[in-house]
């Protein structure tokens, strides 16, 4: 099967903000956090649009069946870096998992890091997301901090 990676476009939009609602739903389990209801992450259109960040998506037979982001991100003054790549929106549909996409996105992004000078480079996680920690940990990614998180409304203190 022979796979395109290309930067995305605006008018890649409507199958971008489906695939944003396939990562929202496939996400609502692991967070209690998150609204119901239709709700957005991203502004992808500005994410396509900026020259801080940019969107790859794979294509196959003219079918978009992967995407993904990068943003460089100012970081805080005590680290040795001065800023960061932060990756967010890898998506495959189900029917197109296994096949490596995420690893195509996924080199895209972090050429596009490279080019632009950005070294240090994050993203975030579930911890409960079992399959996307062993994709990335295969792509050299590694466990760095952890977010932990408590809500005390009901609890007496």
């Amino acid at each position: 099967m022979e796979y395109i990676v290309r930067k995305a476009t605006l008018d890649d939009l409507p199958i971008l903000l489906k695939f944003e609602q396939g990562l929202i739903n496939a996400e609502r389990p692991m967070d209690p956090t998150i609204k119901d209801g239709k709700i957005s992450y991203y502004d992808i259109s500005i994410l396509i649009k900026e020259e801080n960040s940019e969107v790859f998506v794979v294509e196959m037979k003219g079918e978009i069946v992967a995407s993904g982001y990068a943003k460089i991100k100012g970081d805080r003054p005590y680290l040795k870096h001065k800023k960061q790549g932060y990756l967010g929106f890898m998506f495959v549909p189900e029917e197109h998992r296994g096949k490596g996409l995420n690893k195509l996105i996924l080199d895209a992004l972090l050429n596009w890091c490279k080019a632009k000078g950005i070294f240090e480079i994050r993203l975030d996680v579930y911890d409960v997301n079992i399959p996307a920690i062993n994709a990335y940990r295969k792509a050299g990614f590694e466990k760095h901090m952890i977010n932990m998180r408590l809500n005390i409304e009901d609890l007496d203190l």
